[in-house]
């Protein structure tokens, strides 16, 4: 397994290259770019803007595995407004080009929300018409993903959606495509579960891997703390993972803290060194 780190984890306003800098001199071996509405990863990044990005990257010896976004929490896949999800089917297209030109193997995608966290958006009044229409919706994006050779990975994620993993394995199987996978968010889980039973379960339906730690006993969104700081077990974690044949990447996604934010750059690779026992 390869060790990467989200883009989200450095400064608000640090330039790529100054992030890719810092990623290689902490030992990083791939870095999670994030898909916005602008900047330098957008719907209007051109094919030569994200092959300088990909130069820049080649140049400190980092990949660009995966690509990350926010978007579908303003944009949502399971809407009942039709133009909604149209539109949120249009990120992703943008988004399998994106990662195409940035030489990414996977996409995250949120695959939408049934009632999110935030006041006053409106809640999904029917669970299984939004969850078949979440099938079809993916289906119709699917054959793109295939001929941009990028997969899908559907993340689990507090939406209120796909809150199992055997409902996320059902829900993967009915797309029906080898392109279309599960992006699996270990700190995610912990709230409701155990990441190694999701693991286990999903197996060969994993296309990345999140990594980030998680209390319990906080039980909010406060909950999240740097790696081997929480409740994830992670031996058993990297256990379920090489017995499922799981060789890819495993990605930190951590928010930099308020002092000193380029030391937990370097702490979260030795404990991504520890976990994955380099």
């Amino acid at each position: 397994m390869r060790k990467s780190i989200s883009i989200w984890a450095f400064q608000t306003g640090k330039s790529l290259s100054d992030c890719f800098r810092l990623a290689a001199d902490a030992g990083f071996e791939g870095v999670e770019l994030a898909y916005e509405a602008d900047g330098p990863v957008s719907p209007l990044a051109s094919s030569k803007d994200l092959e300088n990005i990909r130069l820049l990257a080649q140049q400190h010896g980092l990949a660009l595995p995966t690509l990350a976004t926010g978007i579908f929490w303003r944009v949502n896949l399971l809407s009942p407004d039709a133009q909604e999800r149209e539109s949120a089917k249009n990120h992703i297209r943008q988004m399998l080009r994106i990662a195409r030109d940035l030489g990414a193997g996977t996409i995250l995608v949120v695959p939408g929300f049934v009632g999110p966290f935030q006041a006053g958006k409106p809640v999904v009044a029917d669970y299984e018409a939004a969850y078949q229409q979440a099938i079809s919706d993916l289906q119709e994006v699917a054959p793109e993903a295939e001929r941009c050779e990028v997969h899908i990975g559907i993340e689990n994620v507090w939406n209120r959606f796909l809150t199992a993993p055997f409902e996320m394995r059902s829900f993967v199987d009915a797309i029906g495509s080898r392109y279309v996978g599960v992006y699996f968010d270990v700190g995610n889980v912990l709230r409701t579960g155990y990441p190694q039973h999701w693991i286990k379960i999903l197996g060969k339906r994993i296309r990345a891997v999140h990594f980030k730690d998680f209390r319990c006993n906080v039980g909010n969104i406060e909950g999240f703390v740097e790696l081997l700081e929480g409740d994830v077990d992670y031996p058993a974690v990297v256990q379920a993972l090489r017995e499922c044949g799981y060789e890819g990447w495993c990605t930190v996604e951590q928010s930099p803290p308020r002092h000193f934010p380029e030391a937990m750059i370097y702490r979260a690779s030795r404990a991504m060194d520890l976990i994955l026992g380099r």
